[in-house]
């Protein structure tokens, strides 16, 4: 076995984790990346944002990201309790949201690991979406413009980040997610 077919086997642990959230969340798919943050920017970016309106009471990354992209933000005096929309956009921020089916279609749900969050992990991000050319496009941007082939098959197309979760993140995050719904095992 050569060494660019075991870096292609450890994203199996990735894709492992990407399913059992879309499973538990009930979303056709979901994309991993290193942090909510990095998901608010790429939903941002794929979007073309331009005016977004989030509460005025919210985490410093959240403007930045619509900034990054390209938008402008707007303040409004909301309360909000696990999520809310980047409106008006179908970008719901959910870092403090994760329940069984909470996925609604047409959505870009926006997950965080972050250590106190309820998969801590310790950093970590996800995607949830029902659009699979969306989710292509998440999954071939978050790293690096490149799709998971070895590099001398691959011809990138875009301009991408460095933004995708590593296997040891997400071995950490299935191992948590099993004990926190299915308890310690014995």
């Amino acid at each position: 076995m050569g060494v660019l077919n075991v870096s292609y086997e450890r994203n199996d642990v990735v894709r492992q984790f990407e399913k059992t959230i879309a499973n538990h969340c009930g979303s056709p798919y979901a994309v991993a990346v290193e942090s909510c943050t990095a998901a608010l920017l790429l939903c941002c970016l794929y979007l073309k944002v331009k005016e977004v309106t989030i509460p005025k009471k919210t985490y410093f990354s959240v403007p930045m990201s619509i900034i990054h992209a390209g938008g402008s933000v707007v303040y409004e005096d909301r309360i909000w309790r696990g999520g809310y929309q980047l409106k008006p956009y179908p970008i719901i921020d959910n870092a403090m949201r994760f329940r069984k089916d909470m996925y609604h279609s047409g959505d870009f749900q926006c997950l965080s690991f972050q250590y106190s969050k309820h998969i801590p992990i310790g950093r970590g991000g996800m995607i949830l979406t029902d659009d699979r050319k969306a989710a292509e496009w998440f999954r071939v941007t978050r790293n690096d413009g490149r799709r998971e082939v070895p590099k001398e098959q691959d011809s990138v197309t875009l301009c991408g980040y460095n933004f995708y979760m590593t296997p040891e993140q997400a071995a950490r995050g299935l191992s948590l997610f099993y004990w926190r719904f299915f308890g310690k095992p014995d």
